[in-house]
């Protein structure tokens, strides 16, 4: 089993930014891929950004391409998403996730963390 938990999260000005972190606890994750996903009130779960297990392979939604950076130090079983320049329409529940063959879908990631608020005001 795989605890993943979300930090990070809060309100921001439309063009601040801030850094989610997610820790990662239970067995080790340093061998799978992990992804971050977001939530508005409302709407389906969507991918927000991936990386894998070695961190050489990222990939972003292209709502966030430009503006938001993926890193994971697996020495500290931890991954972050850095967010700037965030808008409007970059608030939602933030959620990590890791475990399974990992890809842009929700359904390919077998542990999720609780989800941390991010808001953005105009």
């Amino acid at each position: 089993q795989v605890q993943l938990v979300e930090s990070g999260g809060g309100l921001v000005q439309a063009g601040g930014s801030l850094r989610l972190t997610c820790a990662a606890s239970g067995r080790t994750v340093s061998t799978y891929a992990m992804g971050w996903f977001r939530q508005a009130p409302g709407k389906e779960r969507e991918f927000v950004g991936r990386i894998s297990w070695s961190g050489t392979s990222i990939y972003f939604a292209d709502s966030v391409k430009g503006r938001f950076t993926i890193s994971r130090d697996n020495a500290k079983s931890t991954m972050y998403l850095q967010m700037d320049n965030l808008k409007p329409e970059d608030t939602a529940v933030y959620y990590c996730a890791t475990g399974g063959y990992g890809s842009n879908l929700p359904k390919s990631y077998e542990y999720w963390g609780q989800g941390t608020q991010v808001t953005v005001s105009s």
